[in-house]
């Protein structure tokens, strides 16, 4: 039985035995209805892609996922968390540890998702353990998002990883004062580079790359984040000091034999940043900026910021605006950062309920010299409470040395059926 046999059949086995047990009143109804709950699915995907890449002629990839998720409350004043996830996948996407914090650079067959304890007294919360932290208020990109690494495997459909840490917010009338430790690095996880969502330039496509692997730092993160709700508007200023959890890549050739050797680093950054949102009658208005600075005498120095429009008419959800970038200091050499590669493009985003059970939805960003467009569209139908099916259609034009462009050969079609639980 091949890897992804195995792993779609322990999913439908794990997925059964929690149906079973609540079957058997394991868990009792008032248990259930006080304390406990539970959430998860398992999700088949199919991504075929046109045309080859020059490293990588896979055009058809099968991917499985199992989540569970479990919640169990048993005082008003405390919650705790905590979330499993079963993969397996057709092109080597996978590996067999077991993974608990999300530092290595493949995807594990089982992995903890999140594992937290929340406590709430009053206007005093506090969140400890591995879990997600968000910030900003824009929609398409984050420039103040910095405890939110992502599975980039596939550039285009990108998950978010959660971090370990401990985050404590006190709201106090219209202010809420937010503090965020994390005494342990998490990475981005990265395109594999005998895969095609690492662009090879035909310069290197000669030379073979070797991923020499990662040099992850040491040392906590901190983050402070205050947000003011007025009439009318709401603001936020923040800073983060830390590490970029996007790498720098270091290079270096090997003779014998012949190829070059690729290192992630991940320098330390300070990111000081702002995001407002103001609603008015015809749509609302949102802007973000962060300022990114570094010591490292290899990691630039920007400013991120994006400007949109959103409004909620009927059933449609419209999204559009821009997203910017202004190098103060350019030092790197190579880096991953698709945060940056999106900017200086027009982007946007629109969705459409068609009724209780379809929905359809398209996100779009084209870079403001046309180098570069990347466009998605899907459609999603559920059928009775348990299932859904998608179809994705993703096309992406451009120039080779643009980062949207470098992908124009990854326009792809992907098929998703999802049973929940």
């Amino acid at each position: 039985m091949s890897p992804l046999s195995r792993t779609l059949f322990v999913c439908f086995v794990f997925s059964g035995c929690l149906r079973y047990a609540g079957a058997r009143g394991i868990w009792s109804a008032d248990l259930s209805a006080q304390t406990l709950s539970q959430r998860g699915f398992v999700e088949g995907s199919t991504l075929v892609f046109p045309r080859q890449a020059p490293n990588d002629s896979a055009r058809l990839v099968g991917d499985v996922l199992a989540r569970e998720e479990v919640f169990f409350k048993p005082a008003p004043w405390i919650q705790f968390a905590g979330g499993v996830d079963l993969r397996a996948n057709s092109h080597d996407q996978v590996d067999g540890r077991f993974d608990l914090d999300d530092r290595c650079g493949r995807r594990s067959r089982a992995s903890v998702r999140r594992l937290t304890a929340a406590l709430t007294r009053g206007p005093f919360s506090l969140d400890i353990g591995k879990q997600f932290i968000r910030w900003g208020k824009a929609d398409i990109i984050n420039p103040t998002d910095r405890f939110a690494p992502r599975d980039f495997v596939n550039v285009v459909d990108t998950e978010f990883i959660a971090v370990t840490g401990a985050r404590g917010v006190v709201q106090s009338g219209n202010e809420t004062f937010e503090a965020v430790w994390v005494p342990r690095f998490t990475p981005s996880r990265v395109p594999f580079l005998d895969q095609r969502w690492t662009a090879v330039p035909s310069a290197a496509s000669a030379i073979p790359l070797v991923d020499a692997g990662a040099t992850l730092p040491g040392g906590a993160e901190t983050g402070l984040r205050w947000d003011h709700v007025g009439a009318g508007f709401e603001y936020s200023l923040s800073f983060f000091n830390g590490f970029n959890h996007l790498p720098n890549i270091d290079s270096r050739v090997s003779p014998a034999p012949l190829q070059i050797e690729l290192t992630r680093t991940y320098p330390v950054i300070r990111t000081y940043g702002a995001d407002a949102a103001m609603p008015t009658r015809w749509f609302t208005i949102k802007g973000e900026a962060a300022y990114v600075t570094s010591p490292s005498a290899f990691t630039d120095e920007y400013v991120l910021y994006v400007v949109q429009l959103e409004r909620q008419t009927g059933e449609w959800v419209l999204v559009g605006g821009y997203a910017g970038e202004a190098v103060t200091a350019h030092r790197s050499a190579l880096a991953f950062a698709p945060d940056r590669g999106m900017t200086k493009s027009i982007v946007a985003r629109a969705s459409y309920t068609l009724d209780a059970n379809r929905s359809l939805a398209m996100e779009t960003a084209v870079r403001q010299n046309g180098d570069g467009v990347y466009v998605k569209a899907e459609y999603s139908q559920a059928r009775g409470q348990h299932w859904r099916a998608a179809v994705t259609s993703v096309a992406i034009a451009g120039h080779s040395d643009d980062f949207l462009g470098q992908y124009h050969r990854n326009s792809h079609v992907a098929l998703t059926l999802r049973y929940s639980f």
